[in-house]
């Protein structure tokens, strides 16, 4: 016929705008549509820059007068998981749509724009021989991070550089940014510091007289950036303040538009004999809206992402005899049975996964995305976002709202600090979460101390330092839930999926499992739900 189009004019024509046409729709159209029919409706309807393909389903929305405004990407996803899982309520919601104006309004309150996760920052791996000089230029750009955050305080507008502090002999007020070198108990039981920045090294004395500062300085830690305030003497500064980069007091509390939650997960540790299965049944049963009462139903129904802070298994030969306590020996399967797990969760949750010290790579941080080839089962899983530890992750944004900026980290350092910074032994420890991830904030840096945890040195930046202030601050390894809030950050404490370990009982550890820390983005109000027997 001489007004239809022939199949390769009509192919050609859509690839133009991006679309791929399924055969069944292709001989559907070649024998009703005329090619002045096919370019207004590209022209009218098809409005969408993401790459589209359409099957015989949407045939009705091709053929339909009116304009109707579609997702599509929404619609793909769902189209996917229509074939992928067998759930296809929410493909036939979107084919109802197009097929009855009368089901618009209902079908619109369930299909919902997908859920957005962009990486603001996720560690690319720089695969390279590292020499002396590099952790010379680590530690330099570090400085320098740090000085611009300290710079900005208003004590510190007119700093000095310590090389011109040691001309000074006469008592004046001095400010100036130093790295600490050094940290002593003086005779008189002051505290001596040695504090260097590039053009030298200067002795700052902390007189037990001022509680305030001098308290400050106990807890202090070497490696870390600090500003000083104080008076010059020859060779010395008498300090009279001590800053930190900290987080800003301004810092606003975002709040989300809508009603949603996102739910924080850590240290499943697949594969040990240790590993909680029936109580993590229990958490997915509830995710899935399969128990729990009418209110814990509706809440887990309003879940849109789940975090994972590492440690999803329990990983191979990670301390000695560990395969006397493994269930599973084999780590390609250890990660499988966490891929079954995770793909029972509802596939239009998002999930964000970081790694931890178990999981099957380096220790040093920060350490890349899963590998692939250990960790492909988690790879193949649609809904699943892998990022490096540490990593920052923007959710929930919209052409109104800047969305929520979460710092992922999976706290191997937290053992240190908890242990060398007098005033959180003092308040518990290892208990103590909440107090670990204020002290690191206020450094602005996720393990100062040189010897805090295994890094390789980036010769370009720090990558452990917290640059972007986030609005969540969310880590693992301590095996005990917790959440608080510092100067409007939120700061959350994944539990864990395992029962006391006999490593935990010889270090006097007090892990409490199935703990999940889930948020309300809409008021910023936490709970810790309970899924132990």
């Amino acid at each position: 016929m001489k007004d239809t189009i022939k199949k390769k004019e009509l192919v050609n024509l859509f690839l133009k705008k991006d679309i791929l046409v399924s055969v069944d729709l292709l001989d559907s159209l070649n024998e009703e549509i005329k090619i002045e029919d096919i370019e207004s409706l590209i022209k009218d309807k098809i409005s969408s820059d993401d790459f589209l393909v359409l099957n015989n389903d949407l045939k009705q929305f091709l053929v339909k007068k009116d304009k109707i405004d579609v997702d599509f990407k929404g619609l793909d996803k769902s189209k996917v998981i229509a074939e992928k899982n067998k759930d296809d309520k929410i493909y036939k919601g979107f084919l109802n749509y197009l097929d009855d104006d009368d089901e618009r309004l209902k079908s619109s309150e369930v299909i919902e724009e997908d859920d957005r996760v962009k990486v603001l920052f996720s560690y690319k791996d720089d695969l390279k021989k590292r020499e002396m000089q590099d952790f010379v230029k680590f530690f330099k750009n570090r400085f320098k991070a740090i000085e611009g955050m300290l710079r900005n305080r208003q004590e510190l507008q007119n700093v000095t550089s310590i090389s011109r502090l040691l001309n000074k002999k006469d008592r004046e007020i001095v400010a100036f940014i130093g790295m600490v070198v050094s940290k002593n108990l003086t005779k008189n039981n002051n505290i001596s510091l040695e504090l260097e920045d590039p053009t030298g090294i200067i002795r700052v004395l902390v007189n037990k007289n001022n509680p305030e500062i001098f308290g400050m300085a106990k807890d202090l830690v070497l490696d870390e950036v600090i500003g000083v305030v104080g008076v010059s003497g020859e060779n010395i500064v008498f300090a009279n303040n001590v800053l930190f980069p900290d987080i800003p007091m301004h810092k606003e509390l975002k709040k989300a538009r809508d009603e949603c939650y996102a739910v924080f997960l850590s240290d499943f540790h697949v594969g040990s004999c240790n590993f909680l299965p029936d109580e993590f049944d229990k958490f997915l049963k509830w995710i899935r809206q399969e128990t729990g009462n009418e209110k814990q139903r509706e809440i887990a129904g309003k879940v849109r992402y789940v975090f994972v802070m590492g440690d999803l298994v329990d990983g191979v030969g990670i301390y000695p005899d560990q395969d006397k306590e493994l269930h599973i020996k084999d780590i390609y399967k250890q990660y499988e049975e966490c891929a079954r797990l995770l793909k029972m969760i509802p596939p239009h949750i998002k999930i964000i996964i970081c790694p931890g010290n178990h999981d099957a790579m380096r220790i040093a941080e920060p350490q890349p995305p899963l590998y692939q080839d250990f960790a492909e089962a988690i790879w193949k899983l649609k809904n699943v976002t892998l990022v490096s530890n540490p990593a920052m992750i923007n959710i929930h944004s919209s052409e109104d709202f800047s969305g929520f900026d979460v710092l992922m980290y999976h706290g191997y350092s937290f053992i240190y600090y908890a242990d060398m910074v007098e005033s959180i032994r003092q308040e518990g420890g290892m208990d103590r979460s909440d107090l670990i991830m204020k002290f690191l904030l206020k450094r602005r840096h996720l393990a100062p101390t040189h010897s805090s945890t295994l890094y390789i040195p980036d010769v370009n930046s720090d990558p452990l330092v917290i640059n972007k202030v986030p609005d969540f601050f969310v880590t693992g390894h301590i095996h005990k839930a917790m959440a608080a809030n510092y100067r409007n950050v939120t700061t959350i404490c994944g539990s864990c999926w395992q029962e006391k370990t006999s490593f935990e009982e010889k270090m006097g550890l007090h892990p409490e499992p199935t703990r999940v820390p889930i948020i309300n983005l809409q008021t910023r109000e936490i709970k810790i739900l309970r899924f132990d027997k």
